[in-house]
């Protein structure tokens, strides 16, 4: 699924730079090679995040 429909970023993109170390959208954008352009893909990048990060495999490794 789309996330970011400016910069053509997928969930996956998006998991992947989350699972090597992406902590905030910046750092989502910084890990992908772009930038925010509107903003509308900030809410739900966040999600990712959090998603991510409480999962039991991410608890397994912090």
């Amino acid at each position: 699924m789309y996330i970011c429909l400016c910069n053509g970023l997928t969930d996956h993109v998006v998991g992947r730079a989350v699972e090597s170390g992406a902590a905030r959208p910046g750092e989502v954008y910084a890990a992908c090679q772009c930038k925010a352009q509107c903003g509308s893909c900030v809410r739900l990048i966040m999600g990712i995040i959090k998603d991510l990060a409480s999962s039991p495999s991410a608890q397994a490794r912090g």
